[in-house]
């Protein structure tokens, strides 16, 4: 991953081949956002994967064309040149990124909206903790929920930023992500979010108080009769407090005060 357009090179070997060797790849086709200069490219090409690369720095192409013009040549290897949150994507099973920190959010909600098996993403400590934070803990919130209702999310392993050439001001983390589908489906994704966005935006205040945010989307008719469907004990409580399951449940209580289906 390259300086440019905030990227950072990885340069830590060990980190590379514990990257490498987090998922199976072998006879694979894994999707890479980011090669940079192709080092986790060559340990992905080693392990017996075929490399569909998306790389939004044009000036890095004539390196990754030289390095690895015998794979390319193979079709072991595709680049493919362009932004990674907006160019079609090529078909891909599995996903190993190191992914630009300003659009880490739109990239992954972005992959889990394609679809694959697994993915090993790279973020910023701060957003990996949020995304792989539990209920009740002062890093658990929108990004979370919303995250972990479509996956599950394990951390594996933390870098220092002199991991990185050049290095970031920030320590970064390097996640497993595995889509799955809710054990209670979500009846209508919008609400859903919209809900928990909601809630989380006013998260110091009760249930009860943060869901009148709600009033300017759904109407001050809709949101009451669905406060007054809701439990009192659960009201009482804060938006931290609530897992998952209770955030898709109470989307789904929503929608039969909506309109939605």
């Amino acid at each position: 991953m390259g300086a440019f357009r905030d990227q950072h090179f990885l340069t830590d070997t060990n980190a590379v081949n514990r990257i490498a060797d987090a998922i199976p790849v072998a006879g694979r086709t894994v999707l890479e956002i980011g090669p940079g200069g192709g080092v986790l490219t060559d340990a992905l090409l080693r392990r017996g994967a075929v490399v569909h690369a998306v790389e939004l720095d044009s000036a890095l192409l004539p390196n990754l064309n030289r390095r690895f013009s015998k794979e390319l040549e193979e079709g072991k290897l595709t680049i493919t040149l362009g932004d990674a949150s907006k160019v079609p994507l090529p078909p891909f099973e599995l996903v190993a990124a190191n992914l630009p920190y300003s659009i880490s959010s739109k990239i992954t909600f972005r992959l889990l909206s394609v679809g694959f098996e697994q993915a090993v993403l790279m973020y910023q400590l701060e957003f990996a903790k949020r995304m792989a934070a539990a209920p009740g803990t002062s890093d658990y919130g929108r990004l979370s929920v919303t995250v972990q209702a479509l996956a599950d999310v394990q951390m594996i392993l933390k870098l220092p930023p002199h991991a990185f050439s050049p290095a970031p001001d920030v320590w970064s983390a390097v996640v497993i992500v595995t889509p799955k589908t809710p054990e209670t489906p979500i009846r209508d994704r919008t609400v859903f979010e919209n809900l928990v966005r909601e809630l989380f935006s006013q998260r110091r205040k009760t249930i009860s108080n943060a869901i009148k945010g709600l009033i300017p989307i759904y109407g001050k008719e809709a949101v009451s009769a669905f406060v007054s469907a809701l439990d009192a004990d659960l009201l009482k409580k804060r938006p931290e407090a609530i897992p998952v399951t209770g955030f898709i449940e109470l989307s789904n209580t929503l929608c039969s005060y909506v309109g939605t289906i």
